[in-house]
């Protein structure tokens, strides 16, 4: 009988970090997670980190071999193995997140920004697949972008490659991103931007509204789906500014490759047609004729899949794969 090969996918998000054991179909077979911000000092984080990896093979409960370690994380460069001044994370500068696990595990491990992870996890896993050419925008608490051009993920000369929420739309009301990028598609398109325009709405028209009662930090995203749905008039604004916003943003980024489809991917998305339907709109509306109706805008396969975990662990499958298809 031969041993369960498994990779370790380990996503880093300023609020979590989930670790997961992650089989060659992408499937999670167990997982777990912390407090990121539990721990400020690096060497603790990693600590947690590799005791994680220990009580999920207890908890797996049977003989398997790791294979490597992948890991996304914010501005994270794939080519030094560091986290480098991430907006939302305690440590600051460059962090050398590989250099420090690997003095405690002898592993391959790999790191990159979450988003190009989930874009590796989407050609492996996902809806991508047989895909050479596509996007992954992730929409969470912020904006995040995985590029494939000709079957390749691109990565950059230091591995920064993809910080398309930082993208400069001059557009709106000129909203700073965490980053401080005056006008920068994150601070429209993502679950956080999506609340500054409820309150942006809420002080341009008088209609009435269940928002008005409801504090900033009280808000929710599927609050605002379930008001749209329920028909509220600044919801359903906010869902039209904010497809308008990144329709017009991926027509824009369709012009540097030329995709066969843009994925979304993230919690925004569970909002559904009310996303979906504008930005799909607004980008046929705005690309270049030659692309029009040529570029499919589609859910992420990876729904389902602890696709954060996934995304991660692919980082490891791919060099796996590759080493496989070439014996």
């Amino acid at each position: 009988m031969s041993i369960l090969k498994l990779a370790v996918g380990i996503d880093i998000g300023g609020t979590k970090t989930k670790v997961g054991l992650v089989n060659e179909q992408g499937e999670s077979l167990v997982r777990t997670f912390f407090r990121t911000k539990e721990y400020p000092d690096i060497d603790d984080f990693i600590a947690r980190i590799i005791e994680a990896i220990g009580e999920l093979k207890i908890q797996l409960g049977q003989e398997s071999k790791l294979i490597g370690i992948g890991i996304g994380a914010p501005n994270a460069s794939s080519k030094k193995g560091t986290i480098e001044n991430a907006a939302n994370l305690l440590w600051k500068g460059s962090v050398p997140l590989v250099e420090k696990l690997r003095a405690q595990i002898d592993l391959p491990i790999k790191i990159m920004n979450d988003a190009s992870a989930a874009a590796l996890g989407e050609m492996l896993f996902g809806n991508a697949k047989g895909m050479k050419d596509f996007l992954v925008i992730t929409l969470g608490t912020g904006l995040g972008s995985g590029i494939v051009a000709n079957g390749q993920l691109i990565e950059g000369h230091l591995g920064f490659a993809g910080e398309l929420g930082h993208f400069d739309l001059t557009v709106g009301d000129g909203r700073f991103t965490g980053l401080g990028v005056a006008g920068g598609l994150e601070a429209y398109v993502s679950a956080t931007g999506l609340k500054r325009t409820i309150m942006y709405l809420l002080s341009k028209y008088m209609d009435d509204s269940v928002f008005r009662n409801i504090a900033y930090n009280d808000l929710h995203g599927e609050d605002i789906t379930a008001a749209a749905e329920n028909g509220d008039p600044i919801a359903i604004k906010a869902f039209e500014y904010t497809g308008r916003i990144l329709g017009y943003a991926l027509a824009n980024f369709a012009v540097f490759t030329q995709p066969e489809a843009i994925f979304l991917l993230g919690g925004l998305t569970g909002s559904g047609k009310w996303l979906f339907e504008p930005a799909n709109k607004y980008m046929e509306k705005h690309l270049l004729e030659i692309y029009r109706g040529k570029i499919k805008l589609m859910r992420s396969g990876m729904h389902g899949k602890n696709a954060a975990i996934a995304g991660a662990a692919s980082l490891i499958w791919v060099d796996q794969k590759a080493h496989d298809d070439r014996e």
